[in-house]
C-alpha cells in the first residue's frame, strides 16, 4: 500500500489498481505546494469523511476529470451528484461496499458535517471514518479516523478488523487533541503504523506540529510515521 500525504487530511492511497484520494482538500490547503491535477491523476475513487469543505475540497474537479467513483454518506453523495459528479457509491455507518481492489466500511465518527453557502449551514449527513480493506495485500488493513472525538467505538473497530495502519486525526479544538489521540491508538488499537494529520493547518485554531502526539504514544512512540505534505511511504 503507497500512501501519500498532501497536509491536512488529504491523502492519496494506492492498493493494487486502485487509486484512492481520501478528503481531497488540495487547491485552499495552505500545506499543500504541489500541483492538484497531478495528485489526482489517475484516480479511481475519492472517499469522504464528511462534508465540511477542508475535506470536500477538490472532489467535484477530481470526480469530473478522472470519472472517479465518489464514496461517502448519503447525503453528501447526493449533493455532489446534484453538481454534476456522475458515479456516486453511498453509504452509512456499519456498512461495507466492495469494489474491485479493495472493501471500504463506514465506523463512527463524532464530529458533524455541512458546507456552508451565503453564510448558511448545510446539513450533509453523519461523519464517518473508514476502513480500507485491500484485496490483494495481507495485512494492509487501514483504519482512516475522520474527524472525530474520543470514542469507545475504536474498540470495536479493532475487535472486528484489526487494523495494521492508522490514520488518525491530533488537532485538537475540532477533534481528538493529541492526547486523546495517543489514548485511542495506545488503548483501542494495535497499529504498527500510525499516521497523525489534521494539525498545523490553520494557525490558532490546531496544534502546529505533530510533537505533542508523539511525546504521548510513549513507548509506542515508534509506530508513529509524521508525514510532511508531499511525503510518500509504501506499507
Amino acid at each position: 500500500m503507497k500512501i501519500t500525504y498532501f497536509g491536512h487530511s488529504a491523502f492519496r492511497i494506492e492498493t493494487g489498481k486502485a487509486v484512492i484520494m481520501l478528503d481531497p482538500f488540495l487547491t485552499r490547503n495552505p500545506l499543500f505546494t504541489g500541483d492538484a491535477k497531478a495528485a489526482a491523476a489517475g484516480a479511481t475513487h475519492v472517499l469522504l469523511t464528511h462534508g465540511h469543505d477542508d475535506h470536500t475540497g477538490d472532489t467535484l474537479d477530481i470526480c469530473k476529470t478522472t470519472g472517479a467513483t465518489l464514496v461517502a454518506n448519503f447525503e453528501v453523495a447526493m449533493y455532489f451528484a446534484a453538481k454534476g459528479v456522475a458515479n456516486y457509491s453511498p453509504g452509512n455507518h456499519g456498512g461495507r461496499i466492495a469494489f474491485d481492489d479493495f472493501d471500504v466500511v463506514f465506523t463512527n465518527a463524532w464530529h458533524s458535517s455541512s458546507h456552508v453557502e451565503n453564510g448558511m449551514p448545510i446539513y450533509l449527513g453523519n461523519p464517518s471514518g473508514f476502513v480500507i480493506l485491500p484485496k490483494k495485500e495481507k495485512g494492509r488493513r487501514l483504519y482512516v479516523s475522520g474527524d472525530t472525538g474520543l470514542t469507545y467505538d475504536m474498540q470495536l473497530v479493532h475487535e472486528l478488523y484489526k487494523p495494521e495502519i492508522g490514520i488518525v486525526c491530533i488537532g485538537d479544538r475540532f477533534t481528538m487533541g493529541p492526547d486523546q489521540a495517543a489514548y485511542a491508538c495506545r488503548k483501542f488499537f494495535k497499529f504498527k503504523t500510525v499516521i497523525p494529520c489534521h494539525f498545523a493547518t490553520f494557525e490558532g485554531f490546531l496544534i502546529p506540529d505533530a510533537k505533542p502526539f508523539v511525546k504521548a504514544m510513549g513507548p509506542k512512540a515508534r509506530t508513529v510515521k509524521v508525514m510532511k505534505s508531499g511525503d510518500t511511504v509504501t506499507l
